[in-house]
């Protein structure tokens, strides 16, 4: 059965990640949220493929399912590591021993450790997992970023009344504590997303690592073991060559470095400005910076420096350089493929090969282009429109059928009409003019003009003919004369119409 497109991103973000970005298995699972295990046994059949990275553009999911999974019993597991945290969860629950636990194990890993082995790791995990191990940051490898509790207010300029209260987003490289800090209309998605690309662009470079809280923006789904990143967020950290490590919640060590640097946000910039009255955020940021600067630069009370020389001497020459182009804001989402093989997107719709009709996809939407993915592969791109109800739609994605239709014109048809008489295309013609636009009336064209196959051409002129007396300009009209018979009939004649004079009749004049 083939694997679900989440599972098929996983993987290649794990052959990027270590392949590319050198991160120690340990890192890479912590980084996509995956079991240790899991990642192993990723890496061990990457190397039995044959695999590293970045791989082939022409891989798509399939192909790179095949190199991986040709046969589950020819790759060796390598003594995948159990996942200690869910055993201990599970060890909680009624019933469940080490022994199932192993039996379980095995079933999943045949090659991993025997029981006795197995049972003494855990036993040495659990001596050692409520040790307090001191962090030592390494340079340019972790960036911590989060909002403090307190939040600052924007006036409207003519009431003086607060508008709205603007977050405080923080970001701190561990190895020298250099900050960073912008105000921000709130934490929704777009903003998380600019503040991150506005923190690289501080510091001039892009760190290994970036370690954020669980909050809505970064994780869709919150979990102690395994959190679901949010797309935009993980596209950010593709484009930028880091990896995001959400903090397990209700673990403050996690981000120890973070709210230190939290602390000192609230105390040197919004304690700070809380007599200031601000009306915009450009206003209140470009105040931030300032006070930044001097927290940055504020000499160290128990070492030599500050935060500036330590991240000129540690952070700055390790950071991994920015992108060649500024990454575009993006969000991701699913979609099927509707039988007429178009995709909605905000009530707008839009074309991909017909061949993918009833199929989900990926829709990746930025203010400018959406484009449709299929098992990672790219398969139409348009400019977004925000029309709603409006159809774009790319001729290369139809079939030859709907093709040979979309040639058709107004003139065409009128043309093709006279072949069959005059009044054949004098009622085709007024039918296309009776539309708001013609192509809507294509269709009920293209249905009277095979009447004449049905019937005959004869009998279809003297249909029209009638028709345009009637003024009735539609399919139906002329499908039911002759269908009835009634081509040939003489029109009645219209007596003109009589008006009773009353005194209660408001007559014409009335109306003018």
């Amino acid at each position: 059965m083939p694997r679900p497109h989440t599972t098929m991103r996983q993987i290649r973000n794990v052959l990027r990640l270590h392949f590319s970005e050198k991160l120690s298995v340990r890192d890479t699972a912590s980084s996509l949220a995956m079991a240790r295990s899991t990642v192993a046994d990723y890496l061990i059949r990457a190397r039995v493929a044959g695999l590293s990275w970045p791989l082939l553009e022409e891989m798509d999911d399939d192909a790179l399912e095949r190199r991986l999974f040709p046969d589950v019993a020819t790759v060796r597991s390598a003594y995948p590591q159990p996942d200690f945290e869910v055993m201990k969860k599970e060890l909680t629950r009624k019933g469940v021993t080490l022994q199932l636990l192993w039996f379980e194990y095995r079933e999943l890993h045949p090659d991993g450790y025997g029981y006795s082995q197995f049972c003494q790791r855990y036993r040495d995990w659990r001596r050692r997992r409520d040790v307090v191990m001191r962090q030592d940051h390494k340079a340019a490898e972790k960036m911590f970023v989060d909002f403090p509790g307190l939040t600052i207010p924007i006036y409207d300029a003519q009431t003086l009344e607060i508008s709205f209260k603007a977050e405080l987003f923080v970001a701190v490289l561990g190895a020298s504590s250099y900050l960073f800090a912008e105000a921000l209309r709130s934490q929704e998605l777009i903003h998380w997303v600019g503040a991150h690309v506005a923190a690289f662009e501080f510091f001039g470079g892009v760190p290994e690592i970036v370690v954020s809280d669980n909050l809505r923006s970064a994780v869709t789904t919150s979990h102690r073991y395994e959190p679901d990143l949010n797309a935009t967020y993980q596209e950010l950290a593709t484009h930028y060559g880091t990896a995001l490590i959400p903090a397990r919640p209700y673990k403050p060590r996690d981000k120890a470095k973070v709210e230190a640097g939290v602390l000192l946000a609230e105390r040197w910039i919004i304690a700070v400005l809380r007599h200031r009255r601000f009306t915009s955020l450009a206003e209140l940021n470009e105040v931030i910076a300032e006070l930044v600067e001097r927290l940055n630069t504020k000499p160290f009370k128990k070492i030599q420096g500050s935060r500036a020389s330590l991240f000129k001497a540690l952070d700055q020459p390790a950071l991994r350089p920015l992108p060649a182009q500024r990454y575009e804001f993006a969000t991701w989402r699913l979609a099927k493929v509707n039988i007429d093989y178009h995709v909605e997107v905000e009530r707008h719709y839009y074309s991909v090969p017909y061949q993918l009709a009833g199929q989900i996809v990926e829709v990746r939407l930025t203010s400018s282009v959406v484009e449709v993915f299929s098992q990672h592969r790219r398969v139409a791109s348009h400019l977004r429109s925000y029309l709603q109800g409006r159809h774009v739609t790319d001729s290369a994605h139809m079939p030859d059928s709907h093709r040979r239709y979309l040639e058709w014109t107004p003139g065409r048809i009128v043309s093709w009409a006279q072949m069959n008489g005059p009044s054949t295309a004098a009622f085709i013609e007024a039918l296309l003019a009776s539309r708001p636009h013609p192509e809507q009336g294509f269709r009920s064209a293209l249905g009277v003009m095979r009447l004449a196959k049905k019937y005959s051409p004869e009998r279809l002129e003297a249909a029209c003919e009638r028709a345009l007396v009637l003024k009735s300009f539609s399919y139906k009209s002329v499908e039911s004369m002759l269908a009835h018979g009634l081509e040939q009939r003489p029109l009645r004649a219209t007596s003109p119409r009589t008006h009773v004079a009353h005194r209660n009749i408001r007559g014409p004049n009335y109306y003018q």
